[in-house]
């Protein structure tokens, strides 16, 4: 436990003075809140509606953090480490690469804690954000797209060959799901052929997960979400355990 709790500690400190992680998992979403906020206000989502547009783009903001860090800063970590032969030395230490990797997914799900929260309070604060679902259902929802999207991260840095290739990778999943699931351009003001494309995507399965969640809506109509999520982390984890290399 004294050893995960050190390396957990080096890692953060690492993590933070590379700052890509603090701008695009901590400074981003909430930078994306203000701006949706300052745009939507409390207008209502359709006429009629109970909660307004800002309320219904909150899944897809508190999304954005576990994109970053599941998808870009995991594979780009790994990779970096198999380079630099970090995970070959472990072997010969009591720190084993498991612990490393262990280590590092604990550091990207205390990023999208934090994120959660601060977009969370600014909503709230500023914009008279209500939760109007379940806390215990939102949470769960949370915690299974994060295990979706770190099992990608796992993946793509556990198969990429080197660097180059796993920031090549890495980009090509990001930068589609940032722009076209929701996290940033609204769902709903897409043009059908988008909306087509975007519907491929595992993210956007992950925000109509948590917009259902954190709107009140039932769980049984958002099924079909939670199933792709789960099959998705069960395949990308065993690919990952079968297929990684750890120098």
């Amino acid at each position: 436990m004294k050893t995960f709790s050190t390396l957990l500690k080096t890692e953060l400190k690492l993590s933070l003075r590379d700052m890509n992680m603090f701008i695009f998992a901590i400074c981003m979403p909430v930078v994306i809140t203000v701006i949706l906020g300052a745009i939507y206000g409390t207008t209502p989502a359709y006429e009629g509606s109970t909660y307004s547009s800002f309320a219904q783009s909150f899944g897809a903001l508190s999304s954005i953090a576990i994109l970053a860090g599941g998808v870009m800063g995991l594979p780009l970590l790994i990779a970096d480490y198999r380079a630099k032969k970090i995970l070959k030395r472990f072997k010969v230490t009591p720190i084993t690469p498991v612990i490393i990797l262990v280590v590092n997914l604990t550091v990207y799900f205390l990023y999208a804690v934090v994120s959660l929260v601060l977009v969370y309070l600014v909503s709230v604060i500023f914009f008279d954000f209500q939760l109007m679902g379940s806390w215990l259902q939102f949470v769960g929802s949370y915690l299974l797209t994060m295990l979706a999207m770190f099992s990608i991260g796992l993946l793509v840095g556990g198969i990429a060959p080197d660097m180059k290739t796993a920031s090549t990778i890495a980009s090509l999943l990001y930068f589609p799901m940032l722009i076209f699931s929701g996290a940033t351009l609204p769902y709903d003001i897409m043009p059908t052929a988008f909306q087509r494309f975007a519907d491929v995507l595992p993210l956007t399965q992950a925000i109509h997960l948590l917009q259902a969640t954190s709107l009140g809506f039932p769980i049984d109509g958002v099924t079909f979400s939670i199933a792709v999520l789960l099959v998705l982390a069960v395949v990308c984890f065993a690919l990952a355990i079968r297929f990684f290399k750890w120098e």
